[in-house]
């Protein structure tokens, strides 16, 4: 993503504090990858401002940023409806509250542990600040999987969950709200047990909620919608759109089926979508209404898709989804998804242009491939940023205890896309790396939280 071979001594300095606080890292947080990949991303970008501007190191930004203020882990015992007691275990990672306070999802998946929660918020440091919001950055979740669990397991488990999540959360503190087996259910379950336990309605605590009790329109569309926002900028500085465009989309949960939508509304044609078993290929164009009556109101698999369109297909297994040809990728499902190999085969296959809907759903060595061959790629910490604004916004609204219409929260999402796609390509631009978009997000997101860590003192 970034060589530095400068023999300037200014370069040669930054590189090895670069890399020294990266080893820091490594030997703190063992066995931690999804961490240690984050956080070598970013700061391999950061080199050529380190060497400008040695008042971070000065300042011990770096070892200060790569460390979360409070790491919080906790039991999550709950009884499922024969009547066993099973046992999760919780995470809240308040990691960087320089700009605002700690805000980021919650993640409900088999898969979740230390070393992904502290590379989510991490990441959402840096995304938070590229908003222009006044929100740091932090995250949190469970290796609870809500598949297959009945309402009532569903319920069991979130009110045990916030039971001791609470005690660490605020309007003014921490803010959650959904992520990946977190939605609208899910967030109605947490938010009527936060105020069962503390009294009082204060629904600035999460964001994500329905709209009979403090939810704001759009919220729901935001994380999709903003990608494909992001996407089209890209697009649009190289006389390219949507327009009669290929598209695949990985993934069938909130970001997918509304980067789904957005897309086709700009005039692609989306062929392929997927879930954790397998995707979906409709040569003629995913039938978004099937999609999403099947993941947000039957909860079934995607599989299910072909019993109704029979003219599509589907394929067990979610990585090949990759090797169908299209213009445009928009990865939405999970980290790492993409990997050298695949990125390989895209671009062998003519993609233009890639916008990262999840969190780090390419790996290092995938990003490079696409960018040495030119193909314009929009990194997660930028792309996928319009879920947290909009969950700004509906903290402002909740503030104000007022709401602003649909098209309101729109046209702000669409500005907020535009000034980060705008202030990436500056950065990129001032530290001698025009149209390398993955550092110019870090770059545009660290300065903001670097400069205030500074103001605010050693903290």
């Amino acid at each position: 993503m970034i060589t530095v071979q400068s023999t300037n001594e200014a370069d040669v300095t930054a590189r090895n504090y670069v890399q020294s606080v990266f080893e820091t890292v490594v030997s703190r947080n063992p066995n931690e990858s999804e961490f240690h990949q984050a956080v070598k991303e970013i700061l391999e970008s950061l080199i050529p401002v380190i060497a400008k501007h040695p008042k971070y190191m000065e300042h011990g930004v770096l070892e200060r940023i790569v460390e979360p203020e409070r790491m919080i882990s906790f039991r999550v015992p709950w009884v499922d409806d024969k009547g066993k007691v099973q046992v999760n275990r919780g995470f809240r990672v308040q990691f960087n509250s320089a700009i605002g306070p700690f805000k980021g999802g919650l993640r409900f998946h088999p898969s979740v542990n230390a070393s992904i929660i502290k590379f989510l918020g991490f990441e959402q440091t840096f995304k938070n600040s590229l908003t222009g919001q006044p929100i740091g950055g932090g995250k949190g979740g469970s290796d609870f999987d809500p598949k297959g669990k009945s309402d009532g397991e569903v319920m069991r488990f979130t009110q045990s969950f916030m039971t001791e999540l609470n005690k660490y959360i605020g309007p003014d503190t921490d803010v959650p709200a959904g992520d990946i087996g977190v939605g609208g259910r899910e967030i109605g379950f947490l938010f009527g047990q936060y105020k069962r336990i503390r009294g009082g309605n204060e629904a600035g605590v999460l964001t994500g909620k329905g709209l009979t009790y403090g939810g704001s329109l759009a919220r729901t569309e935001a994380t999709g919608y903003g990608a494909v926002y992001f996407v089209n900028e890209m697009l649009n500085s190289k006389g390219l759109s949507f327009e009669d465009s290929t598209v695949v989309v990985s993934g069938s949960g909130n970001v997918a089926i509304y980067a789904i939508q957005k897309a086709t509304q700009l005039g692609a044609k989306v062929v392929a979508c997927s879930d954790s078993n397998g995707y979906i290929y409709d040569k003629d164009g995913i039938k978004l209404d099937t999609v999403r009556r099947l993941k947000e109101v039957e909860r079934k698999r995607i599989s299910d898709y072909v019993l109704e369109h029979p003219t599509a297909s589907y394929f067990e297994g979610c990585q090949n989804i990759w090797s169908i040809a299209c213009d445009i990728a928009l990865p939405s499902a999970t980290q790492n998804e993409i990997d050298e190999a695949a990125a390989k085969l895209m671009v062998a296959n003519g993609v233009k242009a890639i916008g990262e809907g999840a969190n780090m759903p390419c790996t290092l060595e995938a990003i490079d491939v696409f960018l040495e061959a030119d193909v314009l790629f929009g990194p997660a910490k930028a792309a996928n940023a319009g879920g947290v604004a909009v969950s700004a916004l509906e903290m402002a609204q909740n503030s104000m205890r007022y709401s602003w219409s649909f098209h309101e929260v729109d046209d702000k999402l669409h500005m907020i896309m535009k000034n980060i796609y705008k202030n990436s390509v500056e950065a990129s631009e001032e530290y001698g790396y025009p149209g390398n978009l993955v550092v110019g997000a870090n770059i545009a997101g660290f300065i903001k939280v670097a400069d205030t860590m500074i103001a605010q003192g050693i903290i």
